[in-house]
């Protein structure tokens, strides 16, 4: 029997050689990382919610400035509207008035159409059309609040319509407020200039007409809903 597996020996098997080593190894390194150096910690896995894509968050981020960066320009657009048509108003009453004192105050008046229209010069000490003369500060003082006001919410002007609306009325109390201040009797108290004076109606200048003007497109657009926001509301 001994002679027999002398004979036909032992089949090499390298798996089973290769194994007790690499077994060992193994179990020593484990055995020296467990003894002297702690086990590394496995790197934390992110989390897919906490990651955003970077191109999201840009989006996301630029949308509002964007929208913002949209609406400034159409609101610098309507506020130089605004003043370009109070500066007009302004400066077409002003000159129309040196005129009138240059040329008309103390003369004949001038006859345009007939006698339904005329240029004749006068000093209203009162408010539009020769109204309230006794209370010419007071309305000194409410046309210098109605600037401060138009000043004020020309901050949320984003309506073409009531930029020039509110510049009518702008260009038309600056004209009337000047004269308050500059002319005769005195400081806020002075004499406003009006000069056009339709047959049956009180006399009025530019300034006076401007406001009117301006009034009645803002009753217009009221009633058709449209703020000075550009939003527009049905009641």
């Amino acid at each position: 029997m001994a002679e027999a597996e002398r004979i036909i020996g032992t089949p090499d098997i390298p798996e089973a050689e290769g194994a007790g080593p690499e077994q060992s190894d193994s179990g020593s390194k484990d055995g020296q990382r467990s003894e002297g150096e702690p086990k590394p910690e496995a790197e934390p896995t992110p989390d897919s919610s906490a990651v955003a894509d970077p191109a999201d968050a840009e989006t996301e981020a630029d949308a509002e400035p964007d929208a913002d960066a949209g609406a400034k320009p159409k609101g610098r657009r309507k506020i130089a509207v605004l003043f370009g048509v109070a500066l007009f108003a302004y400066a077409l009453d002003l000159i129309s008035k040196m005129i009138v004192v240059a040329k008309l105050e103390h003369h004949e008046p001038i006859d345009v159409v007939g006698d339904l229209l005329r240029f004749n010069a006068i000093r209203n000490a009162g408010a539009a059309f020769g109204m309230g003369e006794a209370y010419t500060i007071i309305f000194t003082v409410i046309a210098a609040a109605v600037i401060v006001v138009i000043a004020r919410l020309a901050r949320k002007l984003y309506s073409l319509p009531w930029a020039i609306a509110l510049g009518l009325l702008l260009g038309g109390a600056l004209g009337n407020l000047t004269d308050r201040i500059f002319r005769s009797p005195g400081v806020f108290k002075g004499a406003v200039v009006d000069f056009i004076a339709p047959k049956g109606f009180a006399v009025f200048n530019l300034a006076d007409s401007a406001i009117v003007c301006g009034g009645i497109l803002i009753v217009l657009l009221s009633f058709r809903g449209l703020d000075p926001d550009g939003t527009v509301h049905k009641d």
